[in-house]
């Protein structure tokens, strides 16, 4: 099931400064593995952009080296520059970014299983270091997108199901109050309905909270369905960007990442394995 809210209303208009810029990035690990170069892309104010690519492409990188999160893993920013509120970010302490009011949640559904739900909304609230006040609103906020959460606020969290545990981790991301969201593949695993529930509470976020999202997602179709723009990466380098529109039309992204061909017809792994030699926007 596809989720389309985020589509009923035009995107918000492109401010002159993007919330978030990466211009010319090149990311190398143990410092000389390359991983992601040339890659520009931008956030605005208010936006939800989808980064879409296969498996291998350079997502993930993307993200890391956005958030920082990259350093741990002997990966760094070689060339080029991340830019967020006008400001150089690439390659600083993690902790820092996140205060700044950026928030990656990361693939795989990383929850604290022998703390309760509200345990864990509560220590993720810790790097902003929030008033008694400010920790009710937060977790106010993220009960109103999730209210399973609130239900089961005293539960173990190790006990909760894979769908509730993804929400655990988004709405852990908000207790920092963030103005951009990195969303790593939060469809993962999870079955359709549970799919069209995290995406509508995506779209909730964007809409009543003013977060900014970048969204990774294989499923590009669902994750166009609800963003304003989107990218396509490849083999670390960034070869497709567009209006989801645009992007859901254009042949090239139907053959090989929805297997249909131009006459609507879907096609084989051997098909789509030779389409993959002929990419023309790499000719």
């Amino acid at each position: 099931m596809i989720v389309t809210a985020g589509r009923s209303s035009p995107g918000p208009a492109r401010a002159a400064s993007p919330l978030l810029a990466l211009t010319n990035v090149e990311v190398r690990y143990q410092g000389s593995i390359l991983v992601l170069k040339n890659v520009s892309l931008s956030v605005g104010e208010g936006e939800v952009v989808a980064l879409l690519g296969s498996n291998g492409a350079g997502k993930t990188t993307t993200l890391k080296s956005i958030s920082s999160l990259i350093q741990s893993e002997e990966g760094r920013v070689t060339e080029g520059r991340i830019d967020f509120l006008g400001a150089p970010i690439h390659n600083q302490d993690p902790v820092s970014t996140v205060r700044r009011g950026l928030v990656q949640v990361m693939e795989g559904r990383r929850v604290l299983e022998h703390m309760s739900v509200e345990q864990n909304l509560i220590v993720a609230s810790a790097p902003i270091k929030a008033s008694r006040h400010q920790l009710g609103q937060a977790l106010e906020e993220v009960y109103a997108i999730f209210p399973i959460l609130s239900e089961f606020r005293d539960r173990q969290s190790g006990y909760l199901s894979g769908g509730q545990q993804q929400m655990l981790v988004i709405g852990r991301a908000l207790m920092a109050k963030p103005r951009l969201l990195l969303l790593d593949e939060p469809s993962l695993g999870l079955s359709p309905l549970l799919v069209h529930t995290i995406f509508a509470s995506i779209v909730r976020i964007n809409r009543e909270l003013g977060t900014s999202i970048l969204l990774v997602e294989q499923n590009a179709k669902l994750a166009l369905g609800i963003a304003h723009r989107g990218y396509v990466l490849e083999n670390g380098r960034m070869v497709m960007d567009g209006t989801c529109d645009d992007l859901l039309n254009n042949e090239d992204l139907k053959e090989f990442y929805l297997g249909i061909g131009v006459t609507g017809q879907r096609r084989s792994f051997r098909d789509i394995k030779q389409y993959r030699r002929r990419r023309r926007w790499l000719g």
